[in-house]
């Protein structure tokens, strides 16, 4: 059974950063394309970034493109997403997510198998 585990949330101020991880165990971590999401309150959840499983086929949301690097550490089965120039429309719970789809990194909630917890991200003005 694979379980994902984030950290890294946290309380920054706009304009900062915050780096989140999500480890993966229970399966070979290059079987899945990774993805992150995010759901702000009474919204529903986004895609943020995806990642191919071997670290190309990177893909973003317009939103975020160009402040957010989605990156993953095969070696040791971790996805990170390094946040830049945060802004308060980031704040949200921000969930990991691993896919055993083939092609193209999804960018849908739906393309998906497994899920973490989420960690929240909090971002003020």
């Amino acid at each position: 059974q694979v379980q994902l585990v984030e950290s890294g949330g946290g309380l920054v101020q706009a304009g900062g950063s915050l780096r989140l991880s999500c480890a993966l165990s229970g399966r070979p971590f290059t079987w899945y394309f990774m993805g992150w999401f995010r759901q702000a309150p009474g919204k529903e959840r986004e895609f943020v970034a995806a990642i191919g499983w071997r670290g190309g086929s990177s893909t973003y949301a317009d939103s975020v493109k160009g402040r957010f690097t989605i990156s993953r550490d095969n070696a040791k089965n971790t996805l990170n997403l390094q946040m830049n120039s945060l802004k308060p429309e980031d704040t949200a719970v921000y969930y990991c997510a691993a896919s055993a789809g083939t092609g193209r990194p999804s960018v849908e909630v739906g393309g998906y198998d497994y899920w973490g917890q989420g960690t929240q991200v909090t971002v003020s003005s």
